[in-house]
């Protein structure tokens, strides 16, 4: 079975009957092996169905209605196998919703020396095929990813891989909801935004409630179902003795069961894929749900802490892309700094909402803690520390005008230090290309202090994901130096301005 087994991938081949039935015939037997290969491709996580070929502008035109209008369709794969006018593409084209991912490849891997004929060269002609489709994508300005080489090749796979996790996170958004207890944390600017553009651009709703009603779900959480959410932390973590049975603060795990419990039952009834908190506003609550968001991460849900409903919908955008892998995704944030010239790194942590699933092997310790913000009681959560290996960092801000998607990808370091003294989970990492670029560079993106973190999303899979949305993204890495991202920030901001003032096309 797929990972995403609630979604297809359609693909088909373009042609024309220009060249006869015999060779539309062998189209179509190039094209369906081509298909059955992609999926039975253990790297490629969706299914790939063969829908046929296209010869016609009606054709193609159909295929593009019906791609659009079936929910299961997660987007299709275009191949030109032969040479496919591309007029005949532009009304289908223009009608199309669904992510577009253009295989440029043939069917034989080599050129046949000593048999090559012009039968043969009619046939096999993606090479100049596949560039007049590229064409009337680039003249309609359509987005979509452009996959070279030959399709029985792993790397070929690992890029529809990419592909493929994109497009599942855009069709978990469309119509999804996201649940925002209380406001933001106040005179917080990065954590606002505009909502009504977030819904145009990826196809969430943000719904807003006061404490109360998540009080009333907390409340009415029975003494059974805490009973075996508290058995249930003891056998996953390693769980301080004044927690358990008899020990001074039992009573406060009981209570972060019962948060969690509340929470979930309030997401799970309204079928929302992501939540907010704000240590702001807790009234009704006798705790910052630490322990809470970090399980209910733990189960799939986003979340972001004060407020900050895009991080939170980012964060379960990643959780969808990496799903089926083994390195975890998590809310995050840049906490301080080491500077030594030897070894700078980051430290990067939250009070308490870390997601358990980037502790890999480490050990989960559950453990309370005094937290000296939000006026509360002293609040459960898990500590531990975060495996090194290679990761990143994403964050969503709004422009005003845009969304830009920042991605700096980064080394996790192990920390070499007990600290016994941050009873918070915590990840160390070297910044690519380093702290001090990669700071500067963040920060003249205009980078929120939330990311999402992640040792399963990569670099390539965000990308995809931002271009099938229709956003911006500035990629921090190994190459960057801040002469040219400055460069690139003024050429991006003039982009989206002339898009804009066009009507994006």
């Amino acid at each position: 079975m797929k990972i995403y087994n609630d979604m297809k991938i359609w693909m088909i081949s373009g042609s024309q009957h220009l060249y006869g039935e015999e060779t539309l015939a062998q189209v179509r037997f190039h094209t369906k092996e081509i298909a059955e290969y992609l999926n039975g491709s253990k790297l490629i996580p969706a299914a790939v169905e063969y829908k046929g070929i296209v010869t016609t502008p009606a054709e193609v035109t159909d295929f593009c209605v019906k791609a659009s209008a079936d929910e299961s369709c997660g987007g299709v794969i275009l191949w030109m196998h032969t040479f496919s006018p591309s007029k005949m593409w532009i009304n289908g084209l223009s009608v199309m919703t669904k992510p577009i991912l253009h295989l440029h490849t043939q069917f034989n891997r080599d050129i046949p020396w000593d048999e090559i004929d012009m039968d043969f060269m009619n046939l096999n002609q993606s090479a100049h095929g596949g560039r007049e489709h590229g064409y009337i994508n680039s003249r309609m300005k359509i987005e979509r990813k452009v996959v070279v080489g030959y399709w029985k090749d792993e790397e070929i796979h690992h890029r529809i891989d990419a592909w493929v996790r994109a497009a599942a996170a855009v069709k978990e958004l469309t119509g999804a909801k996201v649940a925002r207890f209380g406001d933001n944390m106040r005179d917080v600017a990065v954590t606002e935004g505009d909502k009504i553009a977030a819904q145009i651009a990826f196809g969430y709703d943000v719904y807003g409630y006061g404490l109360a009603e998540l009080a009333a779900k907390v409340d009415a959480v029975n003494e059974k179902r805490v009973d075996s959410l508290v058995k249930e932390y003891e056998t996953a973590y390693t769980v301080d003795s004044a927690l358990l049975a008899g020990g001074s603060e039992h009573d406060a795990l009981r209570e972060a069961a019962r948060l969690e419990a509340g929470l979930e039952d309030f997401l799970t009834e309204g079928e929302f894929i992501a939540f907010t908190t704000t240590f702001e506003d807790l009234a009704g609550l006798a705790q910052l749900p630490g322990l809470a968001c970090q399980r209910l991460m733990e189960k799939g849900w986003g979340f972001g802490a004060e407020g900050d409903w895009k991080t939170a919908v980012l964060v379960r955008a990643m959780k969808v892309m990496g799903h089926g892998m083994s390195g975890g995704i998590s809310f995050m944030e840049d906490y301080t700094y080491q500077f030594d010239p030897e070894r700078q790194l980051v430290m990067g942590s939250h009070m308490l909402e870390v997601c358990p699933t980037i502790a890999g092997s480490a050990d989960v310790k559950l453990e309370i803690h005094p937290l000296g913000i939000g006026g509360k009681d002293d609040p459960v959560r898990m500590v531990f520390d975060v495996p090194a290996g290679p990761s990143l960092n994403a964050s969503l801000i709004d422009l005003g005008s845009r969304f830009r998607l920042i991605i700096n990808e980064v080394e996790t370091v192990d920390a070499g230090h007990e600290l016994p003294k941050l009873p918070v989970a915590r990840a160390l990492w070297m910044p690519k290309p380093d702290l001090a670029t990669a700071a500067a560079a963040w920060i003249y993106a205009g980078g929120a202090h939330h990311t999402g973190y992640s040792k399963d999303v990569t670099t390539e899979m965000l990308s995809d994901y931002a271009e099938i949305s229709g956003i911006e993204t500035v990629i921090i890495d190994s190459d960057t130096t801040i002469r040219e991202l400055k460069k690139e920030l003024r050429w991006n901001d003039l982009y989206f301005t002339m898009k804009a003032f066009s009507g994006g096309v």
